[in-house]
């Protein structure tokens, strides 16, 4: 099969990740788009408006953790379906696909039973009160039933994306999240269905996507192709792939564990009101972390393919342009919440008493976003190159041994036991930033020479 992604060992490494980022930053916007815009209508229905947005909020480790399991398989899969192109071995790098396809499905059919059968104890134990389970079961037992439609939109969409289709994975969301957007408001508030209906937009909407990405990947214009010889489970080049996903699993998972922990401490110190501005602190962070994966999501098949092809200095030009633009990001929009934290909180809820509140512990909760750049350039990178331990690594130390103990120390330590609990953040984000750069300067150094040859020494 021939090659054609010669284009990402020769093009400026600026003109490329322009070209591939741009698209891919609009689709993890508009894939947030989903959840969010679920928020917002929910937050604004006349009545209980409040309790549904913290009875949603509860749901959103149990979404977490489904996203996750796509980025177990699909965030190892994408960048050595990559590398394998980067070598030329475009035969292995469709075989790979095609078994992450396959073990997919294998995990959404589990998935989807286990959510059917236990999501409402799940919920209680997750920070679900008697006043929002209501709200909150009626939300995950219809979203549980879309489980498919998530794992392949998310897992697959990767692919598409690591073969320099970035447009075309913009469109993957966006045609989701415009079904999305149109659906709302008919089914929470013309046809009264509430929170359920806020639940069917989504798993519809998802379903349009994974029609999409499906038949996009099956279709005569991509490089990699979905062909039936490709789809039984090859365990050796999925494990791998697996391995490799694992620290973005651990990533994305422990979001979900660590969303537990958050609930569970801001009901007992500062109840429903407090999980519900939790609700809206995550909805903003995600403003700033959609976008830098994104990012990294662009720079990750630059990365990948010069990495294969032993271009050493147009992986090193990559990662400092990745750098670059990450952290003037991420400083940015940091200094955007602390001037105007009640603008960002006003989006999500009109209720003067949850806007106050959360008004004052959103600027706790982002006190070290500026240095989140840092952060995702480095572990994105570590991915791209294949670096697993390295990945789970930061992974780990910034979710497991720093954030979760802090939940349950800070309290212990400050006066105002809820502001405490928002505080476990940010000291446990400048902790792991100093962690994983110095590791990433150790690793990557390694890796440069690894592959530094004569066309390593290129700029």
């Amino acid at each position: 099969m021939k090659n054609d992604n010669g284009f990402l060992a020769t093009e400026p490494v600026g003109k490329l990740l322009f070209r591939l980022a741009v698209p891919t930053i609009a689709a993890q916007l508009i894939n947030m788009l989903y959840n969010v815009v679920d928020r917002i209508y929910i937050g604004h229905m006349p009545q209980n408006g409040d309790l549904a947005l913290t009875g949603v909020g509860v749901c959103m480790p149990i979404i977490m953790f489904i996203s996750a399991f796509a980025a177990l398989i699909s965030a190892g899969g994408a960048p050595r379906a990559s590398i394998y192109m980067g070598r030329g071995d475009n035969d292995t790098a469709e075989k790979t696909m095609g078994s992450c396809f396959s073990l997919q499905l294998v995990i959404s059919a589990v998935l989807t039973a286990v959510l059917l059968l236990w999501a409402r104890p799940m919920l209680l134990a997750f920070g679900a009160s008697e006043n929002t389970i209501g709200y909150a079961a009626a939300y995950m037992r219809v979203y549980a039933a879309g489980t498919v439609f998530v794992q392949l939109t998310l897992g697959m969409n990767a692919y598409i994306t690591a073969q320099g289709f970035a447009r075309t994975g913009m469109l993957t969301v966006l045609i989701g999240a415009l079904c999305n957007i149109a659906l709302d408001p008919v089914f929470i508030f013309l046809l009264g269905m509430g929170v359920r209906g806020a639940a069917l937009a989504t798993v519809l909407s998802q379903g349009v996507s994974c029609l999409w990405v499906v038949c996009f990947l099956s279709g005569k214009k991509t490089i990699l192709r979905l062909k039936k010889e490709t789809l039984p489970i090859r365990m050796k080049l999925a494990a791998p792939c697996v391995a490799l996903g694992t620290a973005t699993f651990v990533m994305q998972a422990s979001e979900s564990v660590i969303s537990v922990c958050f609930n569970s401490s801001l009901l007992r110190y500062g109840g429903d009101i407090a999980v519900g501005s939790m609700t809206i602190l995550t909805s903003v962070m995600q403003f700033a972390m959609m976008p830098l994966q994104g990012l990294g999501q662009g720079a990750q098949p630059i990365t990948s393919y010069n990495y294969g092809a032993g271009n050493a200095g147009r992986v090193k030009k990559m990662f400092r342009l990745l750098l670059a633009v990450s952290l003037a990001y991420s400083v940015t929009l940091w200094g955007l919440i602390m001037l105007f934290p009640r603008l960002f909180a006003g989006i999500f809820t009109p209720d003067p008493v949850l806007l106050a509140f959360t008004g004052r512990s959103l600027r706790v909760y982002c006190g070290a976003m500026c240095l989140f750049g840092i952060q995702i350039a480095c572990q994105m990178t570590f991915v791209a190159l294949g670096n697993a331990k390295a990945s789970v690594a930061v992974a780990v130390t910034r979710k497991f041994v720093l954030l979760l103990p802090l939940i349950y120390l800070m309290p212990c330590l400050m006066a105002d036991k809820t502001m405490a609990v928002y505080t476990a953040e940010p000291v446990a984000d400048a902790a792991a930033v100093t962690f994983t750069a110095i590791l990433f300067a150790s690793q990557f150094k390694k890796a440069i020479r690894g592959i530094s040859g004569p066309a390593g020494d290129e700029e």
